[in-house]
């Protein structure tokens, strides 16, 4: 019987340099970007939980809501650029949107699209089946995951999650994910907000505003980050998260006049729909994804008809109730089935979209956390969904936020980002030769063959905080604790200065303009 155990070096006998020892040293070594198995903006697309004929009932239905129905509140400047782009208002004050509109402005919508990051190797492409995972929402607690409590989250939080999104190489951009219940002046919250976000992470930042009249005082602050208006303008590192509607069918009057200062000011907007299904949104599946789909529809007809070819993202975020109760369920199987079919029809209209996926019902980074957050996040990726918002971090249907969940994201969002990727078959990846040598006159394993060594890095993904370790060796570790282990790697990020952080010139202009919460 053939001895299958890799061979090692006896007890005293040096291992040979320029052996299979140093090829796997060095192939233990990181690698370039382009040689990496998984990286931001790998093309999934693979799953459609939707017919091509369920795909054109969709749109048909979407077509006719926004024909007959239409949409309600919005504000006196978004009439008049909607009408004069062929939008008819109604004696009920309804703004309703004949079809050769819809495809009119489909036509001139931004396609294949960019985020920027302020470090340019942080930008973000957003074409066709380009998947991105990132962070987003606006939790009201922190997670404490030693005391098992939930407390009010500030400035310094918000800071903190920036400044670990910076050093997670698969969360590839930073949505504010909590609130700075801390700062009760709105209009220090909204400029506070970029400043903890930015000073955090060169990522790609998303935000909202409270108010119109708040947009000019952010505006002035990102262009003294960027380096001047031009800058800025050139490369727009900050997009606006936008619930420009209120469902159903209503526009959000304050929220369009924001979108209409972003788009003043050459930031991108991300057109949020967040209906709740059985609640401001039908409760089927199928109907939620058609009212998202036509009030998203409605915001590409807004937003061309201000700007032609603006930045925007269709941001269908229909989320999902339990029916006996009427809470949200961010962490259900149908959140991932309607997250998936809303990124099918992204993919109909050849737009860059986002939705949410990779929220957690349960309280706390444990089991449930874990099959809710991968089942949503797998599905979004396979279906080629550009930007995975709400992707890590998020507890109790969006209420908490845990830094310890964000770093286990990490490692949960690698798996799933090597789903998306799938399996490449070619002559090499098939490996007849290989098992040839192998299996005639070999040793009978292929531990220590060239192919194998040579895969080691670029075919597969090792987490970072996961333990694979086989019983024995993990008691000998002394039974490390996965929680334990996010806690210690916060720890150690948050203990180093933040690689984002503004030159002391910049700080020293921008604390003198706005008053700055965040300690220095």
């Amino acid at each position: 019987m053939n001895d299958q155990t890799p061979p090692t070096p006896r007890a005293g006998r040096p291992v040979r340099s320029g052996g299979r020892a140093a090829r796997t040293a060095a192939r233990a070594a990181p690698l370039a970007e382009d040689m990496r198995p998984i990286r931001a903006g790998m093309s999934g697309g693979r799953y459609k939980p939707l017919t091509d004929a369920n795909v054109a009932a969709i749109h048909e239905a979407a077509l006719t809501a926004l024909e007959t129905i239409g949409l309600a509140d919005a504000p006196s400047s978004g009439i008049a650029y909607m009408t004069k782009a062929g939008a008819v208002l109604g004696d009920d004050n309804r703004i309703r949107f004949p079809r050769a509109l819809v495809e009119d402005m489909l036509a001139i919508a931004a396609k294949d699209i960019t985020l920027f990051g302020r470090d340019p190797k942080h930008d973000l492409q957003l074409s066709g089946n380009r998947v991105h995972y990132g962070t987003a929402g606006a939790a009201v607690h922190l997670v404490d995951v030693q005391g098992r409590n939930y407390r009010e989250c500030g400035v310094q939080d918000l800071h903190d999650a920036a400044r670990i999104v910076d050093q997670l190489d698969n969360i590839h951009f930073l949505q504010r994910p909590m609130v700075c219940r801390d700062i009760p002046e709105n209009r220090e919250m909204d400029y506070n907000t970029i400043y903890a976000c930015c000073a955090g992470t060169k990522k790609h930042v998303g935000t909202s505003f409270t108010e119109p009249d708040f947009v000019p005082d952010c505006l002035e602050m990102l262009h003294v980050i960027a380096g001047g208006e031009a800058a800025w303008r050139a490369r727009p590192f900050l997009s606006n998260s936008n619930c420009f509607v209120v469902p159903p069918m209503k526009f959000a009057t304050e929220s369009c006049l924001v979108m209409e200062a972003c788009i003043a000011g050459g930031m991108p907007v991300l057109l949020l729909s967040a209906g709740q299904a059985g609640a401001t949104a039908p409760a089927p599946i199928a109907g939620a994804i058609v009212q998202a789909v036509a009030e998203c529809l409605a915001g590409v007809v807004y937003v061309n008809s201000i700007a032609p070819g603006h930045t925007a993202i269709f941001g269908t975020w229909p989320f999902v109730s339990d029916l006996r109760t009427g809470a949200m369920s961010g962490g259900s199987g149908e959140q991932a089935l309607l997250t998936a079919g809303c990124a099918q029809m992204h993919k109909f209209y050849g737009l860059p979209g986002g939705a949410a996926a990779g929220i957690a019902d349960a309280k706390l980074p444990d089991m449930q956390a874990g099959w809710e957050q991968m089942c949503s996040n797998v599905m979004a990726g396979l279906s080629g969904l550009n930007m995975v918002y709400e992707a890590a971090g998020m507890h109790a249907s969006l209420l908490g936020f845990c830094l310890e969940s964000l770093i286990l994201g990490d490692d949960l969002l690698g798996q799933a980002m090597r789903c998306v990727r799938g399996i490449e078959v070619n002559e090499e990846t098939l490996g007849l030769e290989t098992m040839k040598s192998v299996c005639m006159g070999g040793p009978g394993h292929y531990l220590g063959s060239d192919q194998t060594l040579a895969l080691m890095q670029t075919e597969y993904v090792y987490p970072e905080t996961a333990d694979r370790s086989s019983p024995k060796e993990w008691e000998e570790k002394g039974k490390p604790d996965l929680i334990a282990q996010a806690i210690s790697k916060k720890e150690q990020i948050l203990s180093q200065v933040s690689a984002a952080r503004f030159d002391p010139e910049t700080d020293a202009v921008l604390r003198k303009r706005f008053n700055i919460h965040l300690a220095t």
